[in-house]
């Protein structure tokens, strides 16, 4: 069926790791050119990049379902790997002087964690809804802000609609994963001064 298909591409499109690989470089690009690109590529090499190859790892290994980790009951270790890596980003970002608003946006990746993995051991959140809405909170900060709000609830809303229609998720675990992303990374971005 066309839906199934749409909410695939849309899924695998922008997936958690996706975002999460792409953000932070084009965000720096945006914000502070080259430099601020290279910075960001830094962020994108740990917090998506070793995420990602741990879940590669565990599904070629025939441990985790799928790169999406359907079967929530799978997703600690590679969520623990991930509140690691993004600890050793931010680390290295102060430790080296990245611009404040990397800083700022790995910190916000790092607080979405600290409340949606707790949330997860009992109950599945949608981590795609919450990145998503994440990025486009991280986007309105160095793009023009209500334009971008526009578009992104909308990509946002997709996501949602994708997760929900190939039933990952119940539209209250979307609800609550897109709420999260915005509040997390709203919050940390504005107590950043960013």
């Amino acid at each position: 069926m066309m839906a199934d298909l749409v909410a695939k591409r849309v899924t695998n499109l922008l997936a958690p790791q996706v975002l999460v690989i792409v953000m932070p470089p084009a965000v720096g690009l945006l914000a502070q050119g080259w430099t601020g690109a290279a910075w960001g590529l830094v962020a994108s090499a740990f917090c998506g990049g070793v995420p990602a190859a741990v879940i590669a790892l565990g599904v070629r290994s025939g441990r985790l379902d799928s790169h999406h980790i359907v079967d929530r009951a799978r997703r600690t270790g590679p969520l623990l790997a991930a509140v690691a890596a993004v600890l050793a980003a931010l680390a290295l970002l102060v430790l080296l002087g990245a611009p404040r608003l990397l800083v700022a946006t790995v910190t916000a990746m790092l607080v979405a964690l600290a409340v949606t993995v707790p949330i997860t051991t009992r109950w599945k959140i949608s981590f795609h809804a919450a990145v998503s809405a994440g990025t486009v909170v991280v986007l309105a900060h160095v793009l023009p802000a209500v334009p971008v709000a526009i578009a992104g609830a909308a990509v946002v809303a997709l996501v949602c609609w994708a997760r929900v229609r190939l039933a990952h998720h119940t539209w209250a675990q979307v609800a609550a994963g897109a709420l999260t992303g915005t509040a997390t990374t709203w919050v940390t971005l504005a107590l950043f001064g960013v």
